[in-house]
């Protein structure tokens, strides 16, 4: 499932292909994709419009036009994709833009769980983000601080909670706590001083890493590069790793670097 690094690399796409260029054409081959707007409103929205600067938030990405803005969010399987028109057209393409200067961006998604909305205003948009927590990559500590503390539940859920923490998912939790030795059940108001220091401190470095790679990279050293593995073992201590599910997600922790307390 795309992560905020993920997102940040398709809003990095949408930068390089889109910003600047007027749409030319719309083609929606699948309005199955769209949320509260129609194929022909988005086409009468957006065909002749301008996109500026793409923004991201969490998971989600914003792509103004000065009018409308197209809000996109890309579930478990969705991307972007930057071509030409004339390129062949791949089954999982569901929306595509055709832009001047001779590029085409395309909405790719197998699985369609999320999708495109159209936002008219700043009321829009407000709306479809009102449930959505602090970036994950921009809060600041007292920030981070404030909204860790007041939750009742275990970290990991915490964590992946978009309404607390937006951007953060199963992989990017799993591998924060692991980094800040701290057990994925432990309970987010219990935390110390000490240990928001460190967790927060570890959210943003593991994040500053994950950026450059568009993904969180399964490396050698990293707690996400054995997760899958047959027999896992933590690449810090080589203690076999834990697995589990909590809120119904896989959840992958080592009981050697993260104990209880």
């Amino acid at each position: 499932m795309p992560e905020l690094p993920d997102v940040e690399g398709f809003r990095q796409v949408f930068e390089s292909c889109a910003r600047g260029r007027i749409v030319r054409r719309v083609d929606v081959r699948d309005a199955g994709v769209l949320h509260d707007v129609s194929a022909r409103g988005l086409r009468s929205a957006l065909e002749g419009r301008r996109f500026g600067a793409p923004e991201r938030h969490g998971k989600w990405l914003l792509a103004r036009t000065g009018g409308p803005t197209l809000v996109l969010h890309f579930g478990m399987t969705g991307r972007l994709v930057c071509g030409h028109p004339d390129d062949a057209v791949e089954a999982h393409d569901r929306v595509l833009f055709t832009l001047s200067g001779g590029r085409q961006l395309r909405f790719r998604d197998q699985r369609k769980l999320q999708g495109l909305w159209l936002a008219h205003d700043d009321w829009d948009i407000d709306r479809l983000l009102r449930r959505q927590g602090p970036d994950a990559l921009t809060v600041d500590r007292a920030e981070f601080d404030a909204v860790l503390s007041a939750r009742r539940g275990s970290l990991k859920t915490a964590l992946t909670d978009q309404s607390v923490l937006a951007g953060l998912g199963n992989l990017l939790a799993d591998e924060i706590l692991w980094r800040a030795r701290l057990r994925p059940d432990r309970r987010a108001r219990e935390l110390t001083e000490a240990d928001l220091r460190r967790l927060y401190g570890r959210m943003r470095g593991t994040l500053r890493a994950a950026v450059p790679a568009g993904c969180v990279p399964p490396r050698d050293s990293w707690l996400t590069g054995h997760r899958d593995d047959p027999d896992p073992t933590c690449p810090r201590c080589g203690t076999g790793l834990r697995r589990s599910r909590m809120a119904g997600r896989g959840t992958v922790w080592c009981p050697r670097c993260q104990p209880n307390g």
